[in-house]
């Protein structure tokens, strides 16, 4: 059992990550919000709201790093927010930089890790010396405001107040009657009716009500709406609008109206003894004791947690469906055990019993499936969200000019490939930044809009997500790529003059081959794309690259949904089991052996009006199909003599001599099959010796010893102690139809165990 301890900082390390990462939300809508000059103050109370939070939780967790930063940025957001510092470029770096080292302070608490951070006590610093003095001076007086409600606006109130003044606000009074019992949903929804015309900067009781069980606001809002709009506006929410009177050049104010007493009567004159309850500024109640049983089972239901939602460890998930693919199992099982009943002519009746059991069965396990796949699927906007910011950071650092439009955020993959993309993501942003996209003076040069532009979409196919980078910048410049290889030693001058332009971009993912001539701190090093391609191939996916010179680059990820169940083609290469996910798999023919030829030392056969390269799976993983068909023919035979005939059978059939061939299983006349793999527009055909059928398979890992082996992305049992390795048809056919095929063909033992 999981000590409650244990379980206790694991929700901290995840509620602080959930926090972390909307933080950086904020702070985008932040930024953009200051490039537009239209700050929303609600945003800041946000982000000022987020750091509080973790600040309590760093506290009550003991992370005293992460506390420290947390009160430190609190400081400075509460002046942000009091109006004492202007929120400029330099403190949002400070902001995004605090996000940022969130992330690995929160890291090294996970791994019991207390090595110092540097990083951290510089930006200590840096906010230290950000620290603002403090405002000054009332709200103007050209408005007629009772010095009594002034007394009572909190720091904060008067900034606002102060704010919306300066910049020309019409001050409104609203008078609204509320029930108590649902002041806090009607006061929210009085909010958000009146966020389009304005700010409510404050509210108070008048200390009027029309009974015991009501009270009336007298509500501060600033706009720069007319009286009447605002009046149609708030009329469906019971609000009475009024312009607060400004002052006489003379320095005295208007009289306010007979039927609207000042804001602050209830404080010059006391609440009324037959109120008992009353509102602060902040709009919570303090409410007298409830003296009925049905005032105290409202007390008790109010206890109830709002949130619909619970953290689910991944890990718990795995085991789960670790646990639907054991079913599968015995839903196999099952299956061959109603066909042998089925055989079996005393046994109808039971038989028949049996295959609606297994229907039933099936159909509750398939949703079961279904049910845990949806829990593991989560929205790539939490990928996005975090490129968002990289893009910013690094853009400012090449001191570039960059805008990112992202559509599709809300396709949703599994978890685990979610946060494997992060990295190699980033890497292609950095690329398009500092590669692709030109400075300001060049682009304008070329009469292309001084800001650049980058376009992360992403999209569901079939049972694929692909993920596209696209860039308006100078694109891939195919002679320095050709220049580089040569001088890496990649390929010979021969090889260049007959490489083909998609073959030349692909070289972009070679190790140590950049187009840069000088090394920034961004990229030039020739590290990046080759890990890209290596981590994008370990959750089964494949990356093309498109680029014209002068109009841009388009990086195009395509990637399973999941890898936690799929549905494989299951086939029988020589003597050995193998499954090919379904997804990969475009149709399955019958192989005719007369029609293939060789183009370019490769195995070519046309098929649909479109040439298709094949891939001997038997050749390309050193497996002998004569061990194989001697001992199915010997199982025929039977006993030692069926075997020596058996092996004569296969020579006689290699030679072309009779032997055995009337047994129709000689290796030359053994039919074979193509399983037509496909990964985007890339086919490959694989050639098997016998299909065996569908079934949905569970993958586990091939551990430690063989995880460099290539080809595979796993294993999976199949039931009667079977076990199918699980063919990684993306990775195979990149290698195949990207230059290792001669290679692989040559000494298959080499590259694939």
């Amino acid at each position: 059992m999981v000590d409650s301890g244990d379980r206790a900082r694991e929700e901290f390390f995840s509620e602080a990550q959930e926090i972390v990462e909307g933080l950086g939300r904020d702070l985008l809508a932040l930024d953009e919000a200051v490039r537009t000059n239209k700050v929303d103050p609600d945003v800041i109370n946000d982000v000022f709201r987020a750091v509080h939070t973790l600040k309590g939780l760093a506290g009550l967790f003991g992370a005293t790093r992460m506390a420290t930063l947390s009160h430190e940025l609190e400081e400075l957001l509460d002046n942000l927010r009091l109006g004492r510092i202007e929120i400029s470029a330099s403190v949002l770096d400070l902001l995004f930089r605090s996000v940022e080292l969130y992330g690995r302070i929160l890291q090294n608490e996970k791994d019991g890790r207390d090595a110092p951070m540097p990083e951290v006590d510089d930006l200590l610093r840096l906010l230290h010396q950000d620290a603002g003095p403090s405002a000054a001076g009332l709200p103007d007086d050209n408005y007629d405001l009772d010095p009594g409600l002034l007394s009572v606006l909190t720091e904060y109130e008067e900034h606002r107040l102060r704010t919306n003044i300066a910049s020309g606000m019409t001050l409104f009074r609203l008078r609204v009657q509320f029930h108590l019992a649902t002041i806090d949903q009607a006061l929210d929804d009085l909010k958000i009716t009146a966020k389009p015309y304005g700010e409510i900067i404050t509210y108070l009781p008048t200390g009027a009500g029309a009974d015991q069980d009501s009270i009336e606001l007298d509500i501060l809002m600033a706009s720069r709406a007319p009286l009447e709009e605002l009046q149609r506006a708030l009329h469906q929410a019971g609000a009475a609008v009024e312009e607060i009177p400004r002052r006489n050049n003379n320095g005295h104010g208007r009289v306010a109206p007979p039927g609207m007493p000042s804001m602050s009567a209830a404080l010059r004159g006391g609440v009324p003894t037959g109120v008992s309850r009353a509102v602060d500024l902040t709009g919570s109640m303090a409410a007298s004791p409830p003296s009925s049983a049905r005032n105290r089972k409202g007390e008790l239901s109010s206890i109830r947690s709002v949130a619909q939602t619970v953290r689910v460890d991944i890990h718990k998930l795995d085991r789960l469906m670790n646990i639907v693919g054991e079913l599968a199992l015995v839903r196999s099982a099952l299956g061959r055990l109603v066909e042998r009943l089925r055989a079996a002519p005393t046994e109808r009746e039971l038989s028949l019993d049996l295959h609606r059991l297994q229907r039933t069965f099936d159909r509750h396990l398939a949703a079961m499936q279904a049910g845990i796949l949806e829990v593991r699927m989560v929205p790539l906007g939490q990928v996005f969200d975090k490129l968002a910011r990289v893009v910013r950071q690094i853009s400012r650092d090449a001191d570039k000019l960059v805008n990112l439009v992202i559509t599709g955020a809300e396709t949703e993959v599994d978890k685990l490939i979610v946060e494997e993309l992060s990295d190699p993501l980033m890497h292609m942003m950095r690329n398009a930044i500092d590669h692709g996209i030109e400075s300001k003076s060049v682009r304008e040069a070329v009469g292309k809009p001084a800001v650049g532009t980058i376009a992360l979409n992403a999209f569901q196919k079939g049972n694929h997500v692909v993920i596209e980078i696209e860039d308006d910048g100078k694109g891939i410049d195919v002679d320095k790529l050709l220049d580089a290889a040569l001088r890496r030693g990649v390929m010979t001058p021969e090889d260049a003059r007959t490489t083909s332009y998609r073959e030349v971009l692909n070289l972009i993912f070679q190790p140590g081959i950049s187009t840069k001539t000088d090394v920034s701190e961004i990229s030039g090093r020739g590290v990046g794309m080759d890990v890209v391609k290596t981590n994008i191939s370990k959750l089964g996916g494949v990356i093309d690259v498109h680029s014209e010179p002068g109009i841009g680059t388009k990086m195009t990820v395509t990637l399973p949904i999941t890898l936690a169940i799929i549905s494989a083609l299951i086939v029988r290469v020589a003597d050995r089991l193998f499954a090919i996910p379904l997804t990969n798999v475009q149709e399955a023919v019958a192989l005719d052996e007369a029609t293939v030829r060789q183009i370019d030392g490769r195995e070519m056969i046309t098929l649909r009006n479109s040439t298709l390269q094949l891939c001997y799976l038997a050749r390309l993983f050193g497996l002998n199909e004569e061990e194989e068909l001697s001992a199915r023919i010997a199982g025929l035979l039977g006993g030692a003599r069926g075997g020596s005939a058996a092996r004569a059978a296969v020579s006689g059939g290699r030679r072309g001599e009779g032997g055995r061939g009337t047994l129709g299983l000689q290796g030359g006349n053994k039919r074979k099959y193509i399983v037509v793999a496909s990964v985007g527009a890339r086919r490959l055909g694989l050639v098997v010796s016998t299909l065996i059928g569908q079934q949905d398979v569970v993958i586990k890992a091939l551990g430690p010893s063989l995880a460099s082996v290539r080809g595979f992305s796993g294993a999976t049992e199949l039931g009667d102690q079977r076990i199918a390795l699980v063919i990684d048809a993306p990775a195979l056919i990149e290698e195949i139809l990207h230059g290792g095929g001669d290679r692989q063909r040559n000494d298959p033992r080499s590259t694939h165990g």
